[in-house]
Order: C-alpha cells, then sequence, then structure tokens
C-alpha cells in the first residue's frame, strides 16, 4: 500500500465490496480511523474502489473547510439560473437513481437496529418512493423560489442625496451537522446553494450509506451546473473528532447549525467559535380550550401525535381545559389509547382515565419521540398558557378553540417559535408553510427563528450610492 499525504490508497475490485462501505482500521498510532470505500474512475480498472484513510482529521477538516470558504467566495459570480439549473438537475438525478439510492438506504435500514434506534428513529431513517418524490418537488419547488442574493429589503433617499439601500447577502459557509434523517442532505445542500451559501454537510452515523449516495447526486448537480468546486461537500467520517475540528474554524464558518440531540446541541454551543443557530428539542403542546369543537379537537391531537411520532413538530404534551374533564378528556384519552399511546397524566387526569399513569415533572418536559404523551388538566387559558411557557422548548404550540379572544391571549402570550389555532403542530415545517423545505427550526431568536428556509440562511449590508457627498 503506498502513503500519499494524509491519505492511504489501495484499489480493489469492485465485486469484493458492496459500496459504500464505512470501515474501521487500526493505523500505526493504534487509533481508530476512518476508512471510506468510493467508487474511482482509476486509470486501470473503471470499476476500481478507491480506499481513503484520513489519518489527520484536524488537516481533513481544513482542507474541506477552505475549499468550502473559496466556493462561497465564487458564488458572487454565480447566476440564479445556475442556482436553478443544480437543483433541477439533482432533482432529476435523484428520480434516475432512485433504485440506487433506496438500496443505499436499505444498508442503513439493516445496520439500525445495531446502533440501537427505537422503531420512531428508524422511521426517520426509512426512504422510500413516496419520500423521494417528496424531495424532488422541495428540490424543484425552491428552483421557483426568487433568488434572495442582491434583494434590497429596504431603501431609502436622505436629505442630502445619499440613496441607501439594505441588500440580502449570503452568510458564506454553514456547517451542518444533523441527526439520521437522510432526506435532511438534499433539502439543506440545496437551501444553502439557492441563498448563496457553500455548505459542509455532516450527517449522523447511522444515515452514512444515505447521505453518500446523496452528496455524489448533489456534487454531480453543482459541477454540472457550473458551480464553484467545493460548494456541497460531505463530511465522510463518522469520526467525532471532526466535528470539534470543523468548531474550531470560524476562519474559514461563518455559521454552525446543529440539528440532534441535546447533548449534540449542548457540546456545539459550548465549544463552536462561531456563532451557532440551534435546531433544540420539541416538546410540542397541543391546548384544548373550553370551547373546543370535539370533532376538530380529536383529529388534530391524533394528527400531532401519532402521524409521524420521531419528528421535532409532533406533539408531546397535551394541556386539556377542566371543564372537558368528564366529556371530551375520556373520548381524547381513548382515541389515543387505541393507537398505542401511553398516558402520563397528573393527579385529576389519573383519576379520570385509570390507563393513566402518574407523571412527573420531568414528563411535563419530555420530548418522547415515542408513544407517550404527557396530560396535564387546567382550570383556565392562563394557567395553561403558565404550564406551557414554563415546560415547552419554544417550537411548536395549537390551540383547539371556538372562542376568538382566547385564540389571540394565546397567540399573544405563548413564547414559541410557531403558534397554531385550530391546526396540527405538524404543520411548523418549512416545506408546509411555504419555504420549499428548511434546515432546521430554529428555538432561538437570533439569527433566526423558526424553520430556516432560503431567506434566513441569508444576512445584508448596506449599499450607499452618492454623487459627492461629504461629512460636514
Amino acid at each position: 500500500m503506498a502513503r500519499q499525504g494524509r491519505f492511504c490508497r489501495l484499489c480493489v475490485s469492485a465485486g469484493a465490496l458492496k459500496m459504500p462501505v464505512l470501515w474501521r482500521k487500526n493505523d500505526l498510532a493504534t487509533r481508530e480511523n476512518i476508512v471510506l470505500f468510493r467508487q474511482s474512475n482509476h486509470s486501470d480498472n473503471q470499476n476500481a474502489i478507491l480506499m481513503e484513510t484520513i489519518d489527520n482529521i484536524p488537516r481533513y477538516c481544513e482542507t474541506l473547510a477552505r475549499k468550502a470558504k473559496e466556493a462561497s467566495l465564487k458564488m458572487g459570480a454565480v447566476t440564479g439560473a445556475q442556482k436553478n439549473a443544480m437543483l433541477l438537475t439533482a432533482a432529476r438525478l435523484i428520480e434516475e437513481r432512485s433504485p440506487r439510492l433506496l438500496e443505499a438506504n436499505q444498508k442503513d435500514i439493516d445496520a439500525a437496529p445495531g446502533y440501537g434506534l427505537a422503531p420512531a428513529e428508524i422511521d426517520r431513517l426509512l426512504l422510500n418512493p413516496k419520500r423521494l418524490g417528496d424531495i424532488v418537488e422541495a428540490l424543484r419547488e425552491i428552483a421557483l423560489f426568487p433568488d434572495p442574493i442582491g434583494q434590497v429589503i429596504h431603501s431609502n433617499v436622505r436629505p442630502n442625496g445619499l440613496d441607501v439601500q439594505k441588500v440580502r447577502v449570503p452568510l458564506g459557509v454553514v456547517f451542518f451537522i444533523y441527526e439520521s434523517r437522510p432526506n435532511v442532505t438534499p433539502d439543506a445542500a440545496a437551501i444553502c446553494v439557492k441563498s448563496g451559501n457553500a455548505v459542509i454537510l455532516r450527517g449522523g452515523k447511522e444515515a452514512f450509506h444515505s447521505n453518500v449516495a446523496f452528496a455524489d447526486i448533489l456534487e454531480e448537480a453543482a459541477k454540472t451546473a457550473g458551480l464553484p468546486d467545493g460548494v456541497v461537500q460531505l463530511v465522510r467520517t463518522t469520526d467525532r473528532e471532526a466535528v470539534g475540528s470543523f468548531l474550531g474554524l470560524p476562519q474559514y464558518i461563518a455559521v454552525t447549525i446543529p440539528r440532534g440531540g441535546a447533548s449534540l446541541i449542548r457540546r456545539v454551543a459550548s465549544e463552536a467559535q462561531m456563532p451557532v443557530i440551534k435546531h433544540f428539542a420539541g416538546n410540542c403542546h397541543v391546548y384544548i380550550d373550553k370551547s373546543a369543537d370535539p370533532e376538530i379537537a380529536e383529529k388534530i391531537l391524533v394528527n400531532a401525535k401519532c402521524q409521524r411520532m420521531g419528528v421535532c413538530n409532533a406533539a408531546e404534551s397535551l394541556v386539556v381545559h377542566s371543564d372537558l374533564g368528564n366529556t371530551l378528556l375520556p373520548r381524547l384519552a381513548g382515541a389515543l389509547i387505541a393507537r398505542g399511546i401511553a398516558l402520563r397524566g397528573d393527579d385529576r387526569c389519573c383519576a379520570l382515565i385509570p390507563e393513566a399513569t402518574r407523571a412527573t415533572e420531568d414528563d411535563f418536559r419530555a420530548e418522547y419521540h415515542g408513544p407517550i404523551i404527557s396530560v396535564r388538566i387546567v382550570d383556565s387559558l392562563q394557567e395553561a398558557i403558565d404550564h406551557i411557557n414554563t415546560n415547552s422548548d419554544r417550537h411548536t404550540e395549537t390551540i383547539v378553540t371556538t372562542d376568538y379572544h382566547a385564540a389571540r391571549e394565546f397567540t399573544t402570550a405563548i413564547d414559541s417559535s410557531a403558534v397554531l389555532v385550530n391546526a396540527s403542530t405538524r404543520f411548523n415545517d418549512g416545506g408546509q408553510i411555504g419555504l420549499g423545505a428548511e434546515i432546521g427550526i430554529s428555538t432561538d431568536k437570533f439569527h433566526a427563528r423558526g424553520p430556516c428556509g432560503v431567506n434566513e440562511l441569508t444576512s445584508y449590508k448596506y449599499v450607499i450610492y452618492g454623487n459627492g457627498q461629504i461629512r460636514e
């Protein structure tokens, strides 16, 4: 095996291995390194596979980050037509190569039990023809959006004749760390490219094969459209050291966006030397007001909790007005129990619903990502608001009510990124509210809040036109 710089390279027969494959090997220093098999157009064998051993993680990460920075600076010369061409080409390639994508995804699904993934987590990992179709539709929808870069957000002419314009500009390089949802890979790349940014994608190890398959398509589409080399890059190692290395490169990376569990978010917030937009936990609430329509209440609650339990905008907490304790609550509880949902309620809930178990204070703050929901009975709208603001993650809350004033009070008082009236929490999603897709749902208030689409991944600068003015 010939050693070339920071990589060890070895050509082997493509028939010997199904690619892409993740493999570990001890290097000379006995530390484990990631070895990635990738398709190679080797001059001696068109079916050869290139084996790359990353034996210097910090250097590898800096190389990717520097390349992304160079690409981001060149994106200013890229036209909106080129960016759209990249998105449309990626959409076409996903359609054409769907069997290959599903095959790669199946490898991740087969390996999922070994990672200890729960059924809801495996569901997030799963790709199928419908979900691939949704990805394709999102890419084409983003391509139809106006190009945000260069947009004049606001302008005014000063008394001295200066024309002051507030102009939308890209952020630069986005380092995006996300959990095992492979559909996020093309969504995030599309949003970053459309907004004029370069992106470094670091997906979860559980979706490694799927992410590599998507990244290969995205990189090919970018090249075909004439975008700068390095505008979309996947971190092709699952070594945790890589995350720390990228977080220490503020000279190249403008912003880091972590999307995953609480421990990942805390680590990134603690270590990052650049701004962070956090996609934190989602303890989402459904409040059933005393004036709620029973049919609508049941429909919304079941959808919010049961449609997909492993996603961040699924309901985790039910709050019910006490006037409905003997009437509507048993109906709602029965609908949830019939769908396999366990109830963890307060004392009054447990007295009314025999199947409920007593909740702890931690239950009211929990993001279960599974078939459990907390239940709290309150005596007033204000008590519901206080309970939600105390226990929520500032993600998504909804009220079911026929009282206009109650709806207005709820939407004004609840401090979350999205507040809904008579609609499922599942609608706090970029694709559902017209953003095409999202790179995450920010529970921060700076720099962006809620679903982060194309505009949320931009900043602005002031461009001022004069004709010789000087300051007196």
